[in-house]
């Protein structure tokens, strides 16, 4: 049997897999429109989107991935609570690794249900880990809720912590602007010189598509960033203890609810891991030995904001994971216009699954 076919057995086999757990099969076009995903994610989706034109149709994007066009479905004409699983190619432009695959199948589970989101966490989680059999692979969790919740909770202004949020799974420019707004390092030399001229337009001849209403109301902005006060010493040192816990589930929720002390306001997104580390015992998930990481997902996982994971084979750590996954609540609020409903989900790269030697 060649590869290919090999893996398009094995993701068959996931995918019945999903439907005999109560999952309905559903398609989505292999060409998605790129607004909707640039609205999302903002132009920094084109560096690993392949992105074409069509003449009646505008820019569109060869599907990057099952979830936003599954979301879309759901919120448009899917009854609550939902279960859907798919098998199909995805599309990565690979500019940095020409080893990396730049299309490959992918087979997902996603369930929709306000019921009871905990519950549901430990399904995907558990359903992903007994699709990929007997292979053996190091799972690591998170949730991106408690970092969330922490930023919200900053005593600063309010462009500051949109700013933060907005830069929550960009970890370097994240920590760029914390230090900033901490006053622990300068800002760059040109804005403070240019926030320092009475008239910064000068003779200068106005270029660009802004508007000088726009151009001054950004001044106005900046120069009242200038004068606002640092975040406070306390609440980042409280940034920096959460993005340090990576224990064992156990270990790491005592963690976080000593750090619950000095910041309460992230107790109910702490409250939302213990409940889901209950629910994996029940689904008989070691949690004891299971690994949690507060900062996980934040390089790779842009429009999760809850549980994360990952399982990942410790002996080709050149490969990427082969399968990941998680709550991504916001993200149906975004596209369902108004409406939005608990989702978590996940995935799973065959063509990894018949390289380890695992599968049919």
């Amino acid at each position: 049997m060649s590869s290919r076919a090999a893996i398009r057995n094995e993701a068959a086999r996931l995918r019945a897999g999903f439907e005999t757990a109560g999952a309905l099969p559903v398609e989505t076009a292999i060409l998605q429109p790129a607004e909707v995903l640039l609205d999302l994610y903002g132009e920094d989706i084109r560096a690993r989107a392949y992105v074409t034109s069509d003449a009646l149709r505008g820019e569109q994007m060869l599907r990057p991935d099952f979830t936003v066009p599954v979301v879309q479905m759901h919120m448009q004409h899917g009854a609550t609570p939902a279960r859907y699983t798919y098998a199909g190619e995805v599309f990565r432009r690979q500019e940095d690794d020409p080893d990396r695959a730049n299309e490959y199948l992918q087979v997902g589970y996603e369930i929709f249900d306000k019921e009871n989101p905990a519950e549901a966490d430990a399904e995907v989680f558990a359903r992903i880990r007994a699709g990929l059999g007997d292979l053996p692979l190091r799972a690591a969790t998170g949730d991106i809720g408690v970092l969330l919740a922490a930023v919200t909770a900053l005593r600063t202004t309010e462009q500051r912590r949109a700013a933060l949020m907005r830069h929550i799974w960009r970890p370097r420019r994240f920590r760029a602007l914390l230090d900033r707004f901490a006053g622990r390092t300068p800002p760059p030399a040109s804005r403070a010189a240019f926030l320092a001229e009475d008239d910064p337009f000068g003779d200068a001849p106005q270029i660009g598509l802004r508007s000088r209403a726009e151009i001054e109301e950004r001044i106005a902005t900046l120069r009242a960033d200038a004068v606002a006060e640092p975040i406070p010493e306390g609440d980042v040192l409280v940034i920096d203890s959460i993005l340090n816990v990576r224990e064992t589930m156990p270990h790491a929720l005592a963690r976080l609810h000593d750090i619950t002390v000095d910041m309460p306001a992230i107790g109910t997104a702490v409250n939302r891991v213990e409940a889901r580390m209950e629910a994996l015992a029940r689904c008989g998930v070691d949690v004891e030995t299971l690994d949690f990481e507060a900062s996980y997902g934040r390089s790779q996982m842009e429009y999760y904001d809850g549980f994360v994971f990952g399982f990942y084979s410790e002996s080709r750590p050149d490969l990427p994971a082969v399968a990941t996954g998680g709550r991504y609540d916001a993200l149906t609020r975004v596209l369902g216009q108004g409406a939005e409903i608990p989702a978590v989900g996940g995935v799973i790269r065959p063509g990894l699954v018949v390289e380890l030697g695992g599968g049919a």
